[in-house]
C-alpha cells in the first residue's frame, strides 16, 4: 500500500533507532503526544504492530527491525545525496543554458570557447531569438541582452559594455551602386532594414530618422534573415563590428559612431547567480568582452 504520510514513517523510524518517544521527539523537535499518535496511526495502516511497549521504552518488532533497516538505508541514501547535490554545485559539470540576441552570438561563443577548454565536462546549449528568454522559469542560466537594463526583481543585472555597430555592404553591392562617403551621398541607395518598426536599437532609430522609407527595400524580423539581404547584395545596413568584421564577403562603409552604440547588460537569476558554474561562464564572457574592447 502506498504511504500518504512520510511524517509517520520517519517517526516511527526515529523511535526505532534511538528507542524511546521521548528521544525521538527531541530529535523530530516535536511534542512526544505526536510521536505516540503517528506511530498509533502508521500502525493501524499496516495492520501489525510494529514495537512492543515496555517501560524503559519501544524495542522493535520483527516488523519494526524491518522498518528500521529500511530507514537507516534510506537516510544514509538521502546523506550521500546531499553530498552529491552539494559537490555538483562546485563543479563545472552539465548543462549551462546561455540565451543571447543573434547578433551577440560572436560575444557568447568567444566566452563558450574560454570554458570549454577550461572545463571540458560542461556541456553547452545556446539560444539565440528575438524573445527575452525568462532566466525566473529557467529557460537560461546566463542572458546577454541589449537596449534599456532588464528590469525583472529576480535578476542580478550587470553592465557587459557597449555594443559597436557599423554600416555594411558587400563587394557586389558596393560594385553595382558605388560606396557613398557620408550620408549626404545615399540618394539613390537601398537599404536593409527590421521587420520590428518598435525597436530601440539606436542603428534602427537612426535609420530611420534618415533615410527615406522609400529606400529601405527589404525589411526582415529575424537578425540572420537581414545579414544574408546584406551578403547577397540587397543593400546596406547595420551589423555589430564584432561579426561583420570576421566576414570577408562585408565592407564596412560607414565607421561606429557613438550615436549607434548599444548598451549591452549581462544577466542572471539571482537563485543561481553564486553557482560555480555560472560564476565560471560570466567570468569568461568578461574576459572575451575584455580582449576584443574595441569590438563591443
Amino acid at each position: 500500500m502506498p504511504f500518504d504520510n512520510w511524517d509517520e514513517i520517519r517517526t516511527a523510524y526515529q523511535v526505532a533507532r534511538v528507542g524511546t518517544v521521548s528521544g525521538a521527539a527531541e530529535v523530530l523537535g516535536v511534542h512526544h503526544a505526536t510521536v505516540i499518535r503517528h506511530i498509533d496511526a502508521l500502525e493501524a495502516k499496516l495492520g501489525t504492530k510494529l514495537f512492543q511497549r515496555h517501560p524503559r521504552g519501544y524495542t522493535p518488532t520483527e516488523a519494526g527491525q524491518q522498518l528500521l533497516s529500511v530507514g537507516k538505508a534510506t537516510e544514509d541514501q538521502f546523506a550521500q545525496l546531499a553530498s552529491r547535490i552539494t559537490g555538483a554545485g562546485e563543479e563545472v559539470t552539465g548543462e549551462l543554458v546561455v540565451t543571447s540576441l543573434p547578433g551577440l552570438a560572436t560575444l557568447a561563443i568567444a566566452a563558450m570557447k574560454i570554458v570549454l577548454q577550461q572545463h571540458p565536462g560542461l556541456r553547452l546549449r545556446f539560444l539565440t531569438d528575438q524573445r527575452v528568454f525568462r532566466l525566473e522559469y529557467g529557460e537560461a542560466h546566463v542572458a546577454i541582452r541589449g537596449g534599456t537594463r532588464p528590469t525583472e526583481p529576480d535578476n542580478v543585472v550587470q553592465s557587459l559594455g557597449q555594443q559597436r555597430s557599423a554600416l555594411y555592404a558587400s563587394h557586389d553591392y558596393l560594385a553595382a551602386f558605388g560606396t557613398p562617403k557620408d550620408q549626404s551621398e545615399f540618394a539613390g541607395h537601398r537599404f536593409i532594414g527590421s521587420e520590428n518598426r518598435d525597436s530601440r536599437a539606436p542603428y534602427l532609430l537612426w535609420l530611420a530618422a534618415h533615410v527615406p522609407e522609400e529606400q529601405v527595400v527589404m525589411r526582415a524580423n529575424g537578425y540572420e534573415s537581414r545579414y544574408m539581404a546584406l551578403v547577397e547584395g540587397l543593400g546596406m545596413g547595420f551589423l555589430p563590428t564584432r561579426q561583420a568584421e570576421a566576414d570577408p564577403r562585408l565592407v564596412q562603409v560607414m565607421p561606429p559612431r557613438e550615436e549607434w552604440m548599444g548598451e549591452l547588460w549581462l544577466v542572471t537569476h539571482v537563485d543561481l547567480h553564486r553557482t560555480t558554474k555560472v560564476q565560471t561562464f560570466v567570468a569568461a564572457l568578461k574576459e572575451a568582452a575584455r580582449n576584443c574592447p574595441a569590438e563591443i
